[in-house]
């Protein structure tokens, strides 16, 4: 299933949204979908289908291990994590299992959106648009970033250790190449209220019609 139909069918532009990890994506996606847009998270897709009796559930067992989960029980992700983020082959094992059908899942909620009269714009929310290569069948790309050091230090709030948290934001597409497939950017590094400034221009040049290159 494509995710993006063919030239002139299309009746809702499709927007990606992206952004290093603690960058200020989330907070962007919640200040769009205030505004009225749709947006879907991406991230939470690639959760569901690692449930218990979903698609990779069994896949991202027998590739990671058993151990993984007890008995018919729900993978534990923290576990998951460490391996795949200390190893990049394994991590793009794990993407190779995910990130097709996120993209089909992702192609079927536009599909609904369009058949429920949506007709500006919606969007998807995934920290790996750009690595996943979706970002060559959508309308267009925003990215939400902050300055690495406070990146570091929102990582450290949650609870990370340095080394961890370095070793996440190591292990995606640095700033600069997210950049340069970007159509528009916002700036997260100042206060709440600079960023949803930028949202809301985002958001009058989306529906006045203007063009996101």
């Amino acid at each position: 299933m494509p995710l993006k139909p063919e030239h002139g069918e299309a009746q809702v532009l499709r927007i990606g949204l992206t952004g290093g990890i603690a960058s200020g994506k989330s907070a962007v996606a919640a200040m769009l979908r205030d505004m009225g847009f749709r947006v879907l998270d991406a991230d939470s897709l690639s959760h569901k289908l690692m449930e218990p009796g979903q698609p990779a559930y069994d896949e991202i067992l027998q590739k990671f291990g058993a151990d993984l989960a007890a008995a018919g029980q729900r993978i534990d992700r923290n576990k998951l994590a460490a391996i795949v983020f200390a190893d990049p082959v394994k991590l793009a094992a794990l993407n190779a299992i995910l990130h097709p059908r996120v993209e089909q899942m992702i192609a079927r909620q536009f599909e609904q959106w369009e058949q429920n009269g949506v007709r500006d714009a919606a969007f998807v929310e995934a920290a790996l648009l750009v690595e996943a290569e979706i970002t060559k069948k959508l309308d267009g790309l925003v990215v939400a970033w902050c300055e690495p050091e406070q990146q570091l230090e929102r990582l450290r709030a949650r609870g990370m250790s340095e080394t961890e948290a370095k070793r996440r934001i190591a292990a995606q597409l640095p700033l600069k190449e997210k950049l340069r497939h970007a159509t528009d950017s916002i700036n997260c590094s100042g206060s709440m209220e600079e960023t949803r400034t930028q949202v809301q221009a985002l958001a009058c040049k989306i529906r006045n019609g203007s063009k996101l290159y």
